[in-house]
């Protein structure tokens, strides 16, 4: 009561300060949105061209570099080939191809020359060619003999024509063309191959690739194959995708794209001479990583001038809000107990608020009297609901046979009852937890049937054969209980000494099946057809939870395609199997069951994997 009355009277004053406030902050945040906006754009900006810059100048390196190659492979042709025999002056072109390749060596893997046959005819350095390397078959090779008056760039390979002595295997562009060779003085066609070494290109590539916000860059050629990628291996795994295939029709320019939900833009730069694409690749999700200073100025620039508004608003309202503050003040004395008159002044309105609180007060607080009583009794309510879940009969049960062991000063037996208990309540309680590990409601069953078993002085026996693959996966609480709470209260309770109780579980397919045997009474097809869907039928022991409670909590966590099976024949004993879905135990999986989400299929599972 008193806690209502000191903040009420404040309504006017509050109201007051509450619409200048938010007239204020919208002002405030308006002018920050429209900075932030006007900021994030030159920064986007600013980004686009430093990478356009920065692509340029490789653009620009890798141009000189390919460039190179070309004027290595003009050199070797027209200035060592062309216009020498092969037959005669053999010895004259391998030393001009020796020169050309020190000159270059840096850069080159190799050079070599084949006639139209694909026979090896120079290569330098000099290495033996591998046994039948059939160069006609490999691309480098067709491609060059396909459009004769072009050069011609391939994607990285390993260079496999020369056996190398140190066993080593490097990555290599091939550049091929046709030139026209003379061999004892007949003129013909064949393939000049220079071998490029990848070594150059990567670290160009890699120079670009050192963002850590996010943006990355690759190389592919005219048919989307790519050349580089600092996520190659992953690509060629397929663990990631890229569009690759679809930018390599692009020209040149800045698009912006969504790719496998990502947002992001494209910056597609053409390498002359080859139709090669040098793609850059900015997620938006980078523009707003280098946008935090700014966010902290302007976060900073509005607290503070929320600071002076809520200022102005507190000295103008309190000005207003003055006869209602002296009300609220005479309304606490008076609850005070001092007996003060309540505030009659200020405006009408004010006046007669005055007048209604001095004479409604004792009727709240005869209300508020009767609030407090109901609020008892629901409380008083809800905990009977909660008490009433749990089954007071086994509980008493168990006690009393706790309290005859202690009597009989069976300590050891009285001791591993009570222990049980404990164990079978800690699992039942677990920290208000639906979804617990299979493991532990394993536990449960356990203890529930070790003090069952000492209440019926073994009355039957009871058998666990559960393959412990399936312990580590998820379960929900409390669904064997009931099961083996029928097994006993149905099946073998009236038998003499010769009850049997089988619990097993294992894993098929990607589901969990636990099963409850019994070699009791059984029942009739009519019995079992009523089990699960007969809701109303009424318990005559047991807790009352019931197969239709455990069938309907599995199915509304797991989907409609788990739940119970129960198979029985007269005489011969019932067996009740619980389907559920095989998902692994972990926080994660525990977490998502525990909201409510409904399971759906492989999305759990290969989270685990």
């Amino acid at each position: 009561m008193k806690h209502m009355n000191k903040f009420k009277p404040r309504g006017m004053q509050s109201t007051i300060m509450i619409v200048f406030s938010v007239i204020s902050i919208f002002i405030m945040s308006v002018l920050g949105i429209v900075m932030y906006i006007r900021f994030s754009a030159s920064f986007r900006q600013e980004i686009e061209q430093n990478t356009q810059q920065m692509m340029e100048q490789v653009k620009e390196s890798m141009e000189d570099y390919l460039i190179g190659m070309r004027q290595v492979s003009d050199a070797v042709y027209y200035n060592v080939i062309k216009e020498k025999d092969f037959y005669d002056e053999a010895n004259s072109i391998q030393q001009g191809m020796n020169l050309i390749y020190e000159v270059n060596r840096d850069n080159l893997r190799s050079i070599a020359v084949y006639n139209d046959y694909g026979s090896l005819m120079a290569a330098e350095p000099v290495a033996l060619q591998k046994e039948n390397p059939d160069v006609t078959h490999q691309d480098w090779y067709k491609k060059a003999m396909e459009k004769k008056e072009n050069m011609h760039f391939s994607t990285p390979h390993i260079q496999n024509l020369f056996d190398d002595s140190t066993r080593r295997y490097y990555w290599v562009i091939s550049l091929s063309r046709v030139v026209e060779l003379t061999n004892k003085g007949v003129p013909t066609l064949g393939v000049l191959l220079v071998d490029m070494d990848y070594l150059s290109i990567s670290r160009m590539m890699q120079q670009m690739n050192t963002s850590n916000n996010g943006q990355y860059y690759y190389l592919c050629d005219g048919n989307g194959q790519i050349i580089y990628h600092m996520k190659q291996m992953q690509i060629n795994n397929g663990v990631i995708h890229e569009n690759n295939e679809a930018v390599s029709q692009y020209k040149d320019g800045i698009y912006d794209e969504v790719f496998e939900g990502e947002h992001r833009k494209l910056i597609v730069k053409t390498i002359s001479y080859t139709g090669w694409k040098l793609v850059g690749v900015i997620p938006y999700s980078s523009f707003t990583h280098g946008m935090f200073n700014i966010r902290y100025f302007i976060l900073i620039l509005i607290l503070l001038m929320a600071m002076i508004v809520a200022l102005i608003n507190r000295v103008v309202s309190v000005r207003i809000s003055s006869p209602i503050l002296k009300l609220n003040e005479s309304v606490m004395e008076y609850e005070a107990g001092e007996k003060a008159e309540i505030y009659i002044g200020g405006s009408q309105e004010i006046r007669h608020l005055g007048y209604s609180i001095q004479r409604s007060y004792e009727q709240i607080n005869t209300l508020m009297r009767e609030i407090v009583l109901e609020q008892n009794e629901r409380r008083k309510s809800e905990l009977d609901a909660l008490q009433s879940q749990i089954n007071p009969h086994f509980l008493y049960n168990a006690l009393d046979s706790i309290m005859w062991m202690v009597e009989g000063e069976r300590n050891d037996e009285a001791a591993f009852m009570i222990s049980e208990l404990a164990k079978l309540f800690r699992i039942s309680l677990s920290k208000g937890r639906t979804v617990i590990s299979i493991k532990d409601e394993l536990q449960h069953a356990q203890s529930y049937m070790n003090i069952q078993k000492i209440r019926y002085k073994n009355a039957f026996s009871v058998v666990f054969d559960v393959d412990e693959s399936v312990y580590s996966y998820c379960c929900v609480k409390l669904i064997l209980q009931p099961i083996l709470e029928n097994a006993i209260n149905y099946g073998v309770n009236s038998m003499d000494d010769c009850g049997e109780i089988k619990v097993t579980g294992e894993k098929k397919d990607d589901n969990i099946i636990l099963s409850v045997m019994d070699n009791g009474m059984g029942m009739s097809e009519e019995e079992v057809s009523l089990v699960l869907t007969d809701s109303n039928r009424i318990h005559k022991h047991g807790s009352g939870v019931g197969l239709v409670n455990v069938n309907n909590r599995i199915k509304i966590l797991f989907g409609k395609e788990y739940g119970l099976l129960v198979e029985s024949e007269p005489d011969e004993g019932t067996k009740v199997s619980i389907c559920i879905p095989a998902v692994p135990y972990t926080e994660e999986n525990s977490k998502i069951l525990e909201k409510g989400y409904m399971f759906s299929g492989e999305e759990i599972i290969n989270r685990e994997v």
